[in-house]
């Protein structure tokens, strides 16, 4: 039996470390980032915190000052119920949270523009420029439900839900999605960036040490959103060779039809190699259609621009901007199938188009008997 003695000793040290048991469980990979632009971006985290620090903190100790000095039992406070103005207590409120506000602006302004995520980096990390004949690696993502596809096409290779990039070369993401708005984020390589259908977003990042990170899905997109992620290796130049030797090395080939059978909602998804990729898969996917008959949006609206095609425009034998055809514009005859219809002239005011008498005089003979004589002078005006 221990007297209470030693149980007091033992029991304070496991009230110590408490806190860090429940803290075992956090990830500290966004304070601990291995690429250049999560790096400056946990310092903008850290900067804007102890500015903001700067007013929490005295404010907090300030707080329980008063309430110890000016406490109901304290008989030596200094009472003074006429008191309400103090000239050097008003600057001192505000001209240091009006200092602190005016930094912190400036801090965030030029950091929104140097981390913008479409903005190529210009450098490999604090005193690291990028060499000029250095190419970036263009990794083409595509969201899929639920599941990331990877497409490199210099290497004429895709993956799924496996992501590698050599250490030290600048990497150049586009990324869209195949149905919802999803969003893409590795915490050690930089920070988020969402993928929407038909559309293209850009984040560019480096990754400085070799490793195996996470990325995952960080916006709900669905029951299978909890599975959604995968692995990025950080490679040495040799590492990543060998590794887009494997990836070619394997016969399936990514084509439109496999990507189709792709495109169907999964959950948990293992790593996935194709050997060969169509190399205009991606613009398809950007555009909504990969799938056999259907109008791409970039050809959609270029008909839209040039003034419409007309409703012979919806039909896929006619070669508007399908995906069977290339965009052939028809020649300019009236009442010819695919005619590219030029947008009509503005009437003059007090001007009648040819035809529309007659319209109107239809528009009153087909009314019933029983029309209101109101409605039918509002048609015949």
């Amino acid at each position: 039996m221990l007297d209470r003695s030693t149980r007091s000793p033992r029991r304070r040290r496991l009230l110590a470390g408490l806190p860090l048991l429940l803290l075992g469980g956090c990830n500290m990979v966004v304070m601990n980032p291995a690429g250049d632009v999560a790096v400056q971006q946990r310092d903008l985290i850290l900067v804007a915190t102890g500015l903001m620090l700067l007013i929490i903190l005295p404010v907090l100790a300030l707080t329980g000052l008063f309430a110890w000095r000016y406490r109901a039992s304290n008989q030596a406070a200094k009472y003074e119920p006429d008191w309400d103005h103090s000239t050097q207590l008003e600057l001192v409120i505000w001209a240091i949270p009006l200092l602190i506000v005016i930094v912190l602006g400036a801090v965030t302004w030029v950091s929104t523009h140097v981390l913008d995520p479409y903005r190529p980096i210009e450098r490999l990390g604090p005193g690291r420029t990028i060499a000029q004949n250095v190419r970036p690696l263009e990794v083409q993502v595509v969201a899929l439900d639920w599941k990331w596809l990877f497409i490199y096409p210099e290497y004429g290779i895709a993956t799924v839900n496996q992501l590698a990039a050599p250490v030290d070369r600048p990497i150049e993401f586009k990324l869209t999605s195949s149905t919802v708005m999803n969003a893409f984020y590795i915490p050690s390589l930089a920070g988020m960036i969402y993928a929407m259908p038909g559309m293209e977003t850009k984040l560019h990042a480096v990754i400085n040490k070799p490793g195996n990170y996470e990325g995952m899905s960080s916006n709900y997109s669905g029951a299978g959103y909890s599975g959604m992620r995968f692995r990025f290796y950080g490679m040495s130049d040799q590492g990543f060779d060998k590794w887009v030797a494997g990836v070619r090395a394997k016969s399936m080939p990514l084509t439109r039809a496999n990507y189709l059978r792709l495109e169907k909602p999964t959950e948990n998804v293992r790593p996935m190699h194709f050997g060969t990729v169509d190399p205009q898969l991606y613009k398809a996917a950007v555009n909504m259609c990969v799938r056999p008959g259907s109008m791409c949006m970039d050809h959609m609206m270029m008909i839209d621009a040039q003034g419409g095609g007309g409703k012979h425009s919806a039909e896929p034998r006619n070669g508007v901007g399908h995906a069977e055809g290339a965009l052939e514009k028809q020649p300019e005859e009236k009442g010819a199938p695919g005619h590219w219809s030029k947008p009509r002239e503005p009437t003059p005011p007090g001007a009648q188009q040819p035809g529309a008498q007659r319209n109107r005089d239809l528009t009153l003979n087909r009314m019933p008997p029983a029309a209101t004589p109101g409605l039918r002078q509002s048609v015949r005006a």
